[in-house]
């Protein structure tokens, strides 16, 4: 117990955070190869776009609310509703989608499954939020993010180019049931951690409806939310068109998900590093020079390490780790939000919070909209541009140094 608090790590829930990790390495097989995967199937770039879209519209929506089910109903309970939906979608998905090419089950399927991992996941946060002692909430809020995106983007990528060799695109599909279903056994079962929940429901809406309304009251929340967006817009675009395009390159598929799963170990790693660079150097300065200058130039590199560098896997992977690592200079988006209100902060963090699901379908709807006329590399040079956009707007997102004395300009 004394070990786990010197890391950060509330001993109370550490079943809970394991649990977390290895329901997002399910959650997460798919992400590098469902999408040319569905094109050897006869399907559009168009379609498959559309169907990352669908997936994303209801990860937004379940992120929105499972905070206030969370607090509702306890995290138990909502987080419970996340896996049963994920099984549902993913059995529907993978046995009548998938099996007979069925793009309308597709669509349906994959969106009950998109309301699953943001009420496992997200409600687990809040429940890290009620019960973990204030002077170390911030680093049990890094821990969430560490197994959050380890799971999902490390592992999940790392154990699909291993099963989908050994066991298939279908069964690896299926085989998330198994992983998902071990996580929420450590996160439900072994985690015996208690949760009071809150009695008045009619707060609750209110709360939810002062994250909408807090915007007109400050704007510049509204600025933080838009840069959460495109933080991780390219994130989710790039599964839609980058493995086609490696693909053209002379990448295969395992290939490619061995660099995808090492750009998001660097992301991780990252994560913890730009903690204490923000700190020192200031929360707006790190989002502005390391995350949207950084990531703009590093999405460039991505796309034509291939070109430029003859097809080198070295290259495109050093290219890669460089992304990954720049994208965590956002981290500090956590912390300058909030800091711009006095009270308000939970409606704050519910700006963010949709924000960071948001990007889940604008990703795959830009690609969707815009590969068609003006291809991938158009494609590229549009999120690159809004990298660009977003260190511009954090500009504009100014602390009262009344409000955060910790923030350094």
């Amino acid at each position: 117990m004394n070990m786990f608090s010197k890391l950060g790590l509330p001993g109370h829930l550490k079943w809970g955070y394991l649990g977390v990790l290895i329901f997002m390495m399910g959650d997460g097989v798919e992400q590098g190869w469902l999408s040319p995967y569905l094109l050897e199937h006869g399907m559009s770039i168009q379609q498959s776009a559309t169907l990352f879209t669908v997936y994303g519209i209801t990860i937004a929506i379940s992120s929105w609310f499972s905070g206030v089910l969370a607090e509702s109903y306890g995290p138990r309970r909502a987080m419970l509703m996340g896996l049963l939906l994920y099984i549902i979608g993913t059995v529907g998905f993978v046995g009548k989608g998938m099996a007979h090419l069925d793009y309308a089950s597709m669509l349906i399927f994959y969106a009950i499954r998109g309301f699953g991992y943001p009420l496992f996941a997200y409600s687990f946060m809040v429940w890290i939020t009620y019960r973990t002692p204030k002077n170390m909430l911030g680093r049990a809020v890094g821990w969430f993010w560490f197994v959050f995106t380890g799971g999902l983007n490390v592992l999940g990528a790392y154990y699909s180019s291993w099963a989908i060799v050994r066991l298939g695109y279908e069964n690896t599909l299926w085989s998330s049931i198994l992983w998902v279903s071990i996580g929420a056994f450590f996160a439900l079962v072994l985690n015996r951690d208690k949760f009071v929940t809150k009695t008045a429901q009619e707060s609750k809406v209110a709360e939810l409806m002062s994250g909408l309304t807090i915007v007109k009251r400050e704007p510049k929340v509204l600025l933080g939310g838009l840069v959460r967006v495109i933080n991780t817009t390219a994130q989710f675009a790039f599964p839609v068109f980058l493995p086609i395009y490696m693909a053209e390159h002379g990448f295969d598929t395992q290939q490619w998900l061995k660099i995808w799963g090492t750009i998001f170990t660097s992301n991780i790693l990252f994560n913890l590093m730009f903690g204490f660079v923000g700190d020192r150097v200031g929360w707006r300065n790190t989002i502005m020079w390391f995350g949207g200058i950084g990531c703009a130039l590093t999405t460039v590199l991505l796309y034509y390490a291939p070109v430029w560098f003859g097809g080198s896997y070295v290259a495109v992977l050093v290219a890669g780790i460089a992304w990954g690592g720049l994208l965590a200079g956002y981290v500090p988006l956590s912390a300058l939000v909030p800091s711009l209100v006095k009270e308000e902060k939970g409606a704050a963090m519910a700006i963010l919070n949709l924000g960071a699901g948001l990007p889940v379908f604008v990703g795959p709807a830009l690609v969707g909209l815009l590969i068609g006329s003006i291809g991938s590399e158009g494609v590229i040079w549009v999120l690159a541009a809004l990298y660009v956009l977003s260190a511009v707007l954090t500009y504009f997102i100014k602390i009262d140094e009344k409000s955060a004395k910790t923030e350094v300009d």
